[in-house]
């Protein structure tokens, strides 16, 4: 008698992947934020990354970038943020990106400003799920 082992098939990798980037600029100044997160569940369990980073410029004046990444086992949070300033003329970005439970999200919020004018604000937000 003789038996046979047959392979069972792979479960299927799940994944999930949302971005946001945008730059404001006004006068002398820009600045510009980007993030990115992705997700993915499969039979060797789950895994997820996140990136943020920035920059910022001005002809003369001040700027100034942030970026960071950090969570645990259940959730990621990446921050990046950028601001550019020329007197009363200044540029902003902020983007903010969250890994949890199967699900990506990421939001960029820009504004810029000149002296006598109203500021001009975006959002651009992204997100994805992994099906259940």
């Amino acid at each position: 008698m003789s038996t046979t082992a047959m392979a069972q098939a792979p479960l299927p990798t799940s994944s999930a992947t949302a971005g946001s980037g945008g730059s404001a600029a006004s006068g002398g100044t820009s600045a510009s934020t980007v993030g990115v997160g992705a997700t993915s569940a499969g039979e060797a369990g789950t895994s997820s990354s996140s990136s943020t980073g920035g920059s910022a410029a001005a002809a003369e004046g001040r700027t100034s970038t942030s970026s960071r990444v950090n969570g645990n086992d259940q959730n990621l949070n990446g921050m990046a943020k950028a601001r550019a300033q020329d007197g009363g003329t200044w540029s902003d970005s902020k983007t903010k990106t969250k890994v949890k439970a199967g699900e990506v999200e990421s939001r960029t919020k820009t504004m810029s400003h000149e002296p006598g004018e109203k500021p001009v604000k975006s959002t651009t937000t992204s997100s994805s799920a992994i099906p259940q």
